[in-house]
């Protein structure tokens, strides 16, 4: 009896207590911002440590690499960038044309459309790969006929060979991330690269040194690093029940649906691939420019180093990206455009402060950064002169990155594709070719500015894109893309009959809908915590 007493005095509330429409507009607006940048980083955080785990995964090869000789260390390096330009980036960007699919369709409960996604995406990839492993092949060929040293090239052959079983996991890997990271699943990816990279080590230690098998054994390393990481995600997957079966979707997933034809998901991934390939790409000239400027040896050794700065980087603002597409995906597939529209502008302005913090890091730096890579004066004069201006580059990479992450989670990759375009070699590249050669000549500060040209055009036309974006029509676009609508999200139904009570009761509703949507953001950032 005492217990019910208490529980009953428990549940009363005081006659002061503020109701839900009572309280401000502006207040309940500050909740929801606060509430999605918590939902937002929740997602964002295990991603980077899944990045950086990568990263590391890719320096510790690097340093094998460096230990057999300068000769390995050559070939090693030529065939990772002969390998990222034309195998890694291509898979890349595929496989993120499943990202809006998956992300819009588990909004909109549809788990069968992820399942649908998933198997298709890894057959498209398998089937793209066939031709980049038959380019692969002939690499020794392509190399020698392009004027590159024959014992660096049989090196980077040797390398590029012992690959292609990478290449195989890479169609597997890359879809299953994107399908957790859809149902907003991403402390597994951090375990499961974590996992992979502690037994990395000894993997290379066996194969390079034990076994003999040098240059090689870092490639095998590599493919069965990622392999690892594979298998450990795989076995999450089918054990916590991400994975439903058949039998507890049966009464959606009777039939593949018209909105998960092949058709449009090769669209979205062929949209998708060009989007992610001529940002890469740019990259990768950039690389090939240098070896024309006054001091080419000094200016190829510094691009090295400032693309491995801007690769570390760029971990934080792509994990931000692919949070703010996961988010977007949902809100829009659940049918809440109003949502979707806060859940763009609040990753946008997380790009932006991500773009000073990058800033300040690569001015604060500038002195000390090269000397970890090298004491050749010449690099070390070049590349403090560039970390100002690659900071500068990353105040316009960061927004552009979050806003790239809303063009993808609305099903739009084809716009970020001509963003690019426009930015990238309609702007960037004449800067970069009229600063470092003629009639400036800057020579390799130059090339930087080009690229700080070519991120800030970049990041003004995704602002534009995503501030002129209309949420309704894209939650039409995603109610068609998932064959239904908002099976996910909030249904409020208010009924009057009098005018005047009217505005007080939809206040309400719209008040219990916010609370109960920051209740549920709070709970999955504490879990996630």
């Amino acid at each position: 009896m005492a217990a019910t007493q208490c529980h009953q005095e428990f549940l009363i509330l005081p006659e002061s207590y503020p109701k839900l429409h009572d309280r401000p507009a502006s207040r309940r607006r500050l909740a929801g911002v606060l509430g999605e940048v918590a939902s937002i980083l929740c997602l964002t955080g295990p991603m980077v440590g899944a990045g950086i785990l990568f990263y590391l995964r890719s320096l510790v090869s690097m340093v094998f690499l460096g230990r057999l000789g300068q000769l390995p260390l050559a070939g090693g390096s030529l065939a990772l960038g002969f390998a990222n330009i034309t195998g890694y980036s291509v898979l890349s960007g595929l496989a993120g044309g499943m990202d809006p699919v998956c992300g819009q369709a588990f909004g909109a409960g549809r788990t069968d459309l992820l399942r649908a996604a998933l198997r298709r995406t890894v057959l498209l990839l398998l089937a793209a790969s066939i031709p980049i492993a038959a380019l692969w092949l002939a690499m020794h060929r392509v190399l020698v006929a392009t004027g590159q040293d024959a014992e660096i090239a049989g090196a980077a052959y040797s390398y590029i060979l012992f690959s292609l079983p990478d290449l195989a996991v890479q169609c597997f890997l890359h879809p299953i991330r994107i399908y957790l990271r859809a149902q907003s699943v991403t402390l597994p990816l951090t375990y499961a690269a974590a996992a992979a990279l502690l037994l990395h080590v000894p993997i290379n230690l066996l194969l390079v040194e034990h076994l003999s098998l040098g240059i090689r054994g870092v490639a095998l390393a590599a493919a069965f690093t990622n392999l690892n990481c594979l298998l450990f995600l795989s076995a999450y997957v089918f054990l916590s029940g991400t994975h439903p079966d058949a039998d507890n979707t049966a009464e959606v997933a009777a039939g593949e649906p018209e909105s998960m034809e092949w058709c449009r998901l090769v669209r979205l991934c062929v949209h998708s691939c060009m989007s992610v390939c001529l940002e890469w790409w740019w990259y990768e000239i950039m690389v090939l420019l240098c070896g024309v400027l006054a001091d080419p040896k000094a200016a190829v050794a510094a691009m090295g180093i400032l693309i491995q700065t801007t690769s570390l980087i760029y971990i934080f603002p792509h994990s931000l990206g692919c949070a703010v597409s996961t988010r977007v995906g949902h809100e829009l597939g659940a049918g809440r455009p109003d949502r979707a529209r806060l859940v763009a502008r609040v990753g946008v302005g997380l790009g932006a402060a991500l773009g000073l913090v990058a800033f300040a890091f690569a001015v604060s730096v500038r002195a000390a950064w090269a000397r970890m890579f090298t004491e050749e004066g010449a690099i070390l004069r070049l590349a403090s002169a560039a970390l100002p201006l690659l900071g500068a580059a990353e105040l316009g990479n960061c927004p552009q990155t979050a806003g790239c992450g809303v063009l993808r989670g609305s099903a739009r990759p084809e716009k970020a594709a001509r963003i690019n375009v426009a930015a990238f070699y309609g702007v960037g590249m004449p800067v970069a070719l009229a600063l470092a050669f003629r009639p400036f000549g800057l020579d390799f500060r130059g090339m930087w500015g080009g690229m700080l040209a070519a991120q800030l055009v970049c990041a003004a036309l995704m602002l534009r894109a995503v501030v002129g974006t209309d949420w309704a029509e894209q939650t039409e676009r995603a109610r068609e893309l998932t064959g239904g609508g908002g099976g996910g999200g909030y249904a409020v139904v208010v009924v009057v009959d009098d005018d005047d009570d009217k505005s007080e009761k939809q206040q309400h509703a719209e008040g219990a809908k916010e609370e109960q949507q920051l209740d549920n953001t709070m709970v999955m950032a504490i879990d996630c915590v």
